[in-house]
């Protein structure tokens, strides 16, 4: 199962309607991207971690909450995102298929070298909004699949005589 690594702040910053959130609410900006990125995990079989720094917050611990296949952490005081992200990769990234998505050159460059591949924030951006697209598609095919309306089932003279007694009311 393919992994993900989230750089939690790096894509608010970088995907345009997050960015205008955060303008007025971290939280929201936070809880929006995890909303969409549950979608997304679950759509696609992957398992994610999405990190945000907490490495300015004094007297920080690290905190992890599990959301069925995605997993958001908070770091500790005084590791970034990256610094996590990092260790993570250098226990996981040979042996398992992971993804780092950023937008910062240099963190793409160390995962890379310890086994992971990489995606902007952007890139990831385009990504997800065209699996939403897939997920709206797919919503949409199930429910023209499970419709059964009457006049799907009845012959054409029986729906025209219903017709006409409809319009003579």
């Amino acid at each position: 199962m393919r992994t993900l690594f989230v750089d939690g702040y790096n894509v608010i910053n970088s995907w345009p309607s997050l960015k205008k959130v955060k303008e007025y609410s971290y939280e929201s900006s936070r809880v929006q991207l995890i909303d969409i990125l549950q979608n997304y995990v679950a759509f696609k079989g992957y398992k994610m971690v999405i990190v945000f720094d907490a490495q300015l917050v004094k007297g920080s611990i690290q905190k992890k909450e599990r959301q069925g296949n995605l997993v958001v952490v908070f770091t500790k005081e005084g590791e970034t995102a990256d610094n996590y992200i990092e260790k993570m990769v250098n226990d996981i990234g040979r042996n398992t298929e992971v993804c780092v998505i950023t937008s910062d050159s240099l963190e793409q460059q160390i995962t890379f070298q310890r086994g992971a591949t990489r995606m902007s924030s952007i890139e990831f951006y385009h990504e997800v909004v065209s699996t939403q697209n897939k997920i709206e598609i797919e919503i949409e095919r199930k429910y023209l699949e499970k419709r059964n309306w009457l006049e799907e089932r009845i012959d054409e003279k029986t729906l025209e005589k219903l017709e006409k007694m409809r319009r003579s009311r």
